[in-house]
């Protein structure tokens, strides 16, 4: 009898801009894939194309709340995660984060699924160490109006390696680094999709700080091949494990890119650093590239270019 290898796999938060194209990959290689989401953040327009899959479903539902499927890998990517959109219910993101992790690992308990965590290099916090590996236990303020989310996240990871510790679960654990492409929220905040708007209107790009403060940025099929990798690599490696690009460009050299990229009469202007704003942000990704054989392909002036593409396609259609 031949080996099945389709997988059934559940994405939360699939309906979101890194859960979409997740999904995307997943039925494409011909996974039955099911798509949970509650639609806080992400959109059907980011899913719609798949509907007609016949092995892709779509389930409503909120992470707050358990739920009971026979599945056997789950890739655990709900919770909003753009500054604006987390701080704007700051319990809702933590009981996300939270009790999101707890019924996902139960699950993958119950039904002996293997289960990976999207993580988040805002773990690190304001790093005192540059670039981060994953040794860094992070600089993060417990109590300030980033914590929902930092302080969330780092405790999805505390659950996911008591599970893996107490219950033998199998987990993979990835934290992101900045990523960007096509479906990202034209308003979620984060400062690609900002600065890409602003552009594309003419309008004056507005650089928090001097715009001295640095970020890498990673395309969004480089981000999504790193985490398949992931889920896919050997029991004994379950991460956690950085998933960014090294390349490391202050925050006013992106808004030079994109003026640059959409040929835009934006001006450049200088409004006050939030509170807890990381002022660099670099991953080390030694790691990745050791047990993963992973480093992201895509680079900034080809990601920008794909992602303003999308975004024209957008702002038009509105």
């Amino acid at each position: 009898m031949a080996l099945h290898l389709n997988k059934r796999i559940l994405v939360t938060g699939g309906a979101g801009f890194l859960g979409s194209h997740l999904c995307d990959r997943l039925v494409e290689e011909g996974h039955d894939v099911l798509c949970l989401d509650n639609f806080y953040t992400g959109t059907k327009a980011n899913i719609a194309h798949l509907f007609a899959k016949p092995n892709f479903e779509l389930i409503r539902h909120d992470l707050a709340q358990p739920i009971f499927l026979e599945v056997d890998e789950i890739y655990n990517l709900a919770c909003p995660a753009s500054p604006i959109h987390y701080q704007y219910n700051p319990v809702k993101t933590v009981k996300t984060c939270i009790m999101g992790a707890i019924h996902m690992l139960g699950l993958a308990k119950r039904v002996k699924a293997k289960i990976l965590q999207a993580s988040t290099s805002e773990v690190y916090g304001d790093p005192a160490v540059h670039p981060q590996s994953e040794s860094y236990w992070g600089n993060v303020n417990p109590i300030g109006l980033r914590s929902c989310y930092d302080e969330g996240k780092r405790c999805a990871e505390t659950l996911f390696f008591d599970y893996h510790r107490q219950n033998r679960v199998n987990i993979r654990v990835v934290r992101i680094f900045n990523t960007y492409g096509p479906r990202m929220h034209p308003n979620d905040g984060r400062v690609v999709s900002n600065f890409i708007v602003q552009a594309l209107s003419h309008q004056d790009i507005t650089v928090f700080g001097d715009g001295s403060q640095t970020r890498s940025f990673c395309y969004v099929d480089d981000l999504i091949e790193g985490m398949v990798r992931m889920m896919q690599g050997p029991n004994d490696f379950v991460g956690p494990v950085n998933l960014g690009n090294p390349g490391e460009f202050t925050i006013l050299e992106l808004a030079e890119k994109i003026i640059h990229s959409t040929g835009s009469r934006s001006r450049i202007i200088f409004q006050a650093l939030p509170q807890d704003d990381p002022l660099q942000r670099k991953p080390d990704i030694s790691l990745a590239a050791e047990k993963l054989e992973w480093t992201p392909e895509v680079n900034l002036e080809e990601g920008l270019k794909r992602t303003i593409a999308y975004f024209k396609t957008i702002l038009t259609a509105s």
